[in-house]
């Protein structure tokens, strides 16, 4: 029998849960397809990339220090650690780095002390002494719990290779030793990320305490044990109880992670309460502080929410981690409730907040994302830089894409007795318990989504198709019969019951003209704007199809206009869009003046191509937005 493998989300059997995530190796992504595309960069280009970096950065330098193999000064932040794990998740989940997973998975052995701690800052003899005794800074429980997901991959992905046995040793031994000093201990780390990967190591090695220290942990949290810090407690979600709390807050990346965290602990303990408030808080998330593209982040200060609607496009922080960090919650709500909105902020943003932190090459990165870039904007410093940086002072965001990417594929579709669940479409197999299908798409630029049957039992299944919210016209046959769609389901996917046979094909399309999208009222700094979006896709303005001298602050939409959907089968987009654009004089007005003196847009419209959000700044650095002035309707 072959080898079958997990993914990264494996409730145990006896879990609370609506869905069950199928074998990673169930599924498999085609490359000329664009998730597969995506995955194929991920393992040629993202992967060998970040390990160049780690070493050219001292990241593994850092490692070699403790086994006495190198005397360079430490490098980097000192929780520079995490990007070695995450690095070795990526390798482990893609099996494409084999050589750098064994080397790393010996370094950490030999690095580890006796009593199985490993972080190369405190194990240096200056910061021994602070071991454990600054959480609320230290993260020191935050790359433990990156060290345990590496081990998990090892353990789901090549149990029997001796790099995953070394690992899954390693990390059980430091989990070990958190078990001993916190099972009964009211701290907490500044920064959540242990208590999923605890959930996960239980669900591994079905250790309980594993799993009773992440719940710890999660209901530490909220009592103020971490101080007020430079920020306040609301920073590290330390003001309220988690299960008191109504609205989400603070730093972004630590209040979905630690979501993710009581999601997991809220299935495999059946406490039902605590699922109820990771729902709601993602609700107070999606409901006023989340960009169109999925990202989530308004203040740049303390990479943290801001106040219920603010979202200016030009301030955006939107972190990369903290769009994976969404993607990654929805994925868990969405097996423990099946409410199909969680797949449709996974379809957002992945192909829009994620899509676009990462250059078209694979090698450079966004640690923000803005959704609008000013003319003459200084994009020379890091945090908010106008093109992608090959690496950051604090790189955690391109070893986060790494691993993301690498186990993309679990996220497509869930399965059981009653049949298979397809929830991102993309072009591949699916094959689980008797059942295989052939999907074939170029979705999202194409309506069009063929699923063909190539392994069935002989009893009848249920084939379940998700409808996105987006979506108003949807068409179906099966074996070329139109099929009954109306619209979306009720619930969000149309389920196809009945006895099937191999070469049984169903094509299912998702009519997707372009839109204008305009936000909330409240959202003071879009009002009188409107975004473009096809499916899935947001598209944006860029300053490298502007006619010359166009400035594109300037710029206002012809709304009487139609917007038109070009295809191109080379270059940099398969699809842009068309739209009419009206110049308004900007150069030598005042800053401030009466509005009845205000000049019209004027001069004869110029027909300007938009482009996916998610591949801006791959020709040059410049300005580009998203949402765009609206013109007045000519009578």
């Amino acid at each position: 029998m072959s080898f079958v493998s997990h993914g990264p989300v494996v409730p145990t059997p006896t879990a609370l849960g609506r869905l069950r995530p199928l074998p990673a190796s169930a599924v498999r992504l085609t490359p000329d397809g664009l998730l597969g595309g995506w995955q194929a960069r991920n393992a040629g280009a993202t992967l060998p990339h970040c390990v160049e970096q780690l070493g050219v950065h001292g990241n593994l330098t850092n490692l070699r220090r403790l086994t006495g193999d190198s005397s360079a000064a430490f490098a980097g932040m000192w929780f520079a650690d995490t990007d070695v794990h995450k690095t070795l998740e990526a390798a482990f989940w893609s099996g494409a780095a084999p050589a750098f997973a064994d080397e790393v998975s010996a370094l950490l052995e030999k690095a580890q002390d006796p009593d199985g701690y490993l972080d190369s800052w405190y194990q240096d003899p200056e910061n021994r002494a602070k071991q454990f005794a600054e959480l609320h800074y230290s993260h020191e429980m935050y790359t433990a719990g990156h060290l345990i997901q590496a081990a998990v991959a090892a353990a789901r992905s090549a149990p029997d290779t001796i790099a995953a046995q070394q690992v899954v040793a390693v990390a059980r031994r430091f989990a070990d030793l958190l078990v001993q000093r916190y099972a009964v201990s009211a701290e907490v780390d500044g920064h959540p990320e242990v208590e999923t990967a605890l959930v996960e190591l239980y669900r591994v090695t079905g250790h309980r305490p594993y799993l009773d220290l992440a719940g710890r942990f999660v209901g530490n949290r909220g009592h103020g044990v971490l101080g007020e810090g430079r920020f306040g407690p609301a920073y590290y979600q330390d003001h309220l109880p988690l299960r008191d709390t109504t609205e989400v807050t603070g730093h972004v990346v630590r209040q979905v992670y630690l979501l993710a965290g009581a999601v997991d602990v809220a299935v495999e303990t059946g406490d039902r309460e605590l699922l109820e408030a990771a729902v709601r808080l993602w609700d107070s998330a999606l409901d006023s502080r989340t960009y169109l593209t999925g990202g989530q982040g308004s203040r740049h200060r303390d990479e943290a929410y801001g106040d219920p609607y603010e979202l200016p496009p030009d301030r955006a922080y939107a972190e990369t981690c903290a769009a994976i960090g969404n993607f990654q919650l929805a994925w868990r709500l969405l097996l423990a409730t099946g409410d199909v909105r969680y797949a449709d902020e996974m379809e957002r943003v992945l192909h829009n907040g994620i899509a676009g932190s990462t250059a078209a090459d694979g090698t450079a990165f966004f640690y923000s994302n803005p959704l609008q870039m000013r003319t003459g904007h200084d994009g020379s410093h890091e945090d908010a830089p106008s093109q992608r940086l090959t690496w950051y002072s604090c790189a955690c965001c391109p070893p986060n894409l790494a691993r993301l990417m690498a186990s993309l594929h679990a996220y497509l579709a869930t399965g059981g007795p009653d049949g298979l669940q397809l929830h991102l479409y993309a072009a591949g197999t699916i094959a689980d318990s008797g059942r295989a299908v052939e999907v074939t798409t170029r979705y999202p630029w194409d309506e069009d989504v063929t699923v063909t049957v190539t392994e069935s039992p002989a009893e009848p299944w249920t084939l379940s198709l998700r409808v996105p919210a987006w979506c108003e016209d949807v068409r179906l046959t099966v074996n070329g019969t139109p099929a009954p769609a109306r619209g979306r389901a009720q619930d969000g996917y149309l389920r196809l019951h009945r006895t099937w046979h191999p070469g049984d094909q169903v094509r299912l399309t998702l009519v997707m003209p372009p839109r204008l999208v305009t936000a909330h009222p409240r959202v003071d700094a879009t009002r009188g704007t409107a975004a473009l979006v096809r499916g899935p896709v947001v598209y944006c303005l860029e300053q490298a199809d502007l006619p010359a001298g166009a400035v594109l602050e300037d710029l206002e939409l012809d709304v009487a206009a139609p917007v038109l959907v070009a295809y191109h089968s080379s270059g940099l987009a398969p699809v842009t869009l068309q739209v009419r654009l009206r110049a308004r004089p900007g150069g030598g007005a005042p800053l401030y003046q009466d509005l009845q003196r205000t000049t019209p847009a004027s001069g004869s419209p110029a027909t300007v191509t938009a482009i996916p959000y998610f591949l801006w700044a791959n020709r040059s650095p410049g300005p580009m937005r998203v949402w765009i002035p609206l013109g007045t309707r000519e009578a």
